[in-house]
């Protein structure tokens, strides 16, 4: 979450112009005025660094601040405190004074009138017993706005290490833990209280712009939501075959961003026509940082992320940045629970309107099953790879011995296998072979004998090897070496080549 602490009373010109002249007693309002209250604000920040020993440290164009935070916190002990301070320019709005004059008497007057300006920020990054990292950053210019990020899977994780729970962190989340269900009661009970604790602690520890006056006749800071998050974490018992899912769910889902598909989603109406459209972007991305490709659906200023995190879980986060403007939801700290309900909402609709028109994680378990050695009671299965010679032999074999209705024996498989293979083979080998297809389930031994038969299984499993090495990858392998072929393969590959390329 990231929260803005501001001032209700100093939002506007008029709240402003009470602050100095009825609170303050002053004749007039002018941003002269505010220039003692910032330098003994900055002046407390510096001596807040200085009385804790805290390193200062600036901020430079383009640097990532959270790179510099992880190294400090690299290095912590765990300890609540703060780590370090940082300073950057950075663009914040403002009240400045403005010349007039009055139209009957030419005298000028200051008047104050929102703007914008480069101003010093202040970010203080600090480590919670409850929340763990965090940082709160001030801007140096009255009525000195601040901003507060925090993590409620750090805040889950704290929390589950008081309550004795044993878990293993998944980056930010969590990937696997020995009592789910305490755990997700946890992650339940972040409520807009606790956060409004941890952020008055915290007010009250750091520097602060406003004396104790101020804050006794109400010029306290109120807390507001300008962005969260709200993430469902769905950890995968096969890594592997997720990322194969999750690939699937790419290629099916692109047009998600549609305002017709985007409205089952967010459960709003979503106008594309008429005289009041409505206003936003509608659409899909498909983007990749490194090799981890990401769905982004988006709805006015918020968005849906799905990626493949860590190569171990399907993440779903729903971003909402407008509360107001997006869900007609406040943006006031109160109202975190109506959010969560349109976020997580929103991962669910994701997921049910998501539909995949086959399940290749359960081929790729298929193909690793055949390819790669299993123990089946207590025996070892040796693996029969794709593209192997002699597996592509005994696959063929298999479709031969299919129409022997008394079934076949050892020296029957290695008379045809050994034909096959243009070399005498042993009756050993032939054992091998037998004991790793029947282990697998192609053949099954006829009872009280030595011969076996072809199972359903196995002429299924037989066919697709032969024809996909015989009619699809060698023929498809000529095509490319020698790519003037005109037969209906070659028509097709190129096809292929030619839509894979525009995809």
């Amino acid at each position: 979450m990231y929260l803005n602490l501001y001032q209700p009373k100093l939002a506007f010109a008029d709240g402003i112009a009470h602050f100095f002249r009825a609170h303050q007693g002053q004749p007039f309002v002018s941003s002269a005025l505010m220039t003692p209250i910032t330098n003994a604000f900055v002046g407390s920040i510096h001596q807040f660094i200085d009385a804790h020993g805290l390193d200062l440290v600036h901020f430079k164009k383009g640097e990532r601040k959270d790179d510099i935070a992880h190294e400090y916190l690299a290095r912590h002990d765990g300890t609540e405190g703060i780590l370090f301070v940082g300073r950057a320019q950075e663009k914040t709005n403002v009240f400045r004074t403005q010349r007039r004059h009055n139209p009957i008497t030419g005298k000028a007057y200051p008047w104050l009138v929102p703007d914008t300006a480069m101003v010093n920020h202040f970010y203080f990054y600090g480590f919670d017993d409850d929340f763990g990292p965090f940082f709160i950053k001030f801007a140096t210019y009255f009525p000195y706005a601040a901003k507060c990020c925090i993590n409620g899977h750090e805040w889950a994780k704290r929390q589950a290490e008081k309550a004795g729970l044993s878990f293993e962190a998944l980056d930010n989340g969590f990937k696997s833990c020995a009592e789910p269900a305490a755990l997700q009661r946890i992650c339940r009970s972040l409520s807009a209280a606790k956060i409004e604790r941890f952020i008055r602690k915290w007010l009250a520890r750091l520097p602060h712009p406003y004396c104790a006056r101020d804050r006794r006749v109400g010029y306290r800071y109120d807390v507001s939501i300008l962005q969260a998050e709200f993430s469902l974490t769905q950890v995968l018992d096969r890594p592997h075959s997720g990322r194969i899912f999750f690939e699937s769910v790419i290629r099916d889902n692109l047009d998600l961003g549609r305002p017709d598909r985007v409205s089952l989603i967010f459960d709003r109406r979503v106008l594309s026509r008429g005289r009041r459209p409505t206003p936003g972007q509608f659409c899909t991305r498909v983007i990749t940082e490194g090799v981890t490709p990401s769905l982004h659906v988006y709805y006015r200023k918020s968005k849906i992320k799905q990626y493949h995190k860590e190569g171990a879980a399907l993440r779903t986060e729903t971003t909402i940045n407008d509360t107001r403007h997006d869900f007609n939801i406040g943006k006031r700290l109160h109202n975190l629970a109506a959010l969560a309900k349109v976020g997580f909402s929103a991962n669910r609709c994701l997921l049910d309107v998501q539909r995949i028109s086959q399940e290749p994680w359960a081929g790729e378990d298929a193909i690793e099953s055949l390819s790669r050695p299993v123990i089946v009671a207590d025996q070892r299965a040796p693996g029969l790879r794709f593209g192997d010679r002699r597996v592509n032999a005994l696959m063929s074999s298999l479709l031969t011995f299919r129409l022997l209705p008394a079934g076949f024996t050892n020296a029957d498989l290695r008379q045809l296998l050994g034909t096959q293979l243009d070399r005498e083979l042993s009756v050993g080998s032939m054992t091998y072979d037998l004991r790793r297809l029947r282990l697998r389930g192609l053949i099954t031994r006829v009872p009280h004998s030595n011969r076996y038969c072809v199972t359903d299984d196995g002429v299924r499993t037989a066919a697709l090897y032969n024809r996909t090495h015989n009619h699809i990858l060698r023929p498809a392998m000529a095509e490319l070496i020698c790519p003037i072929a005109t037969g209906p393969l070659g028509r097709a590959i190129r096809q292929l080549d030619n839509a894979l390329a525009a995809a």
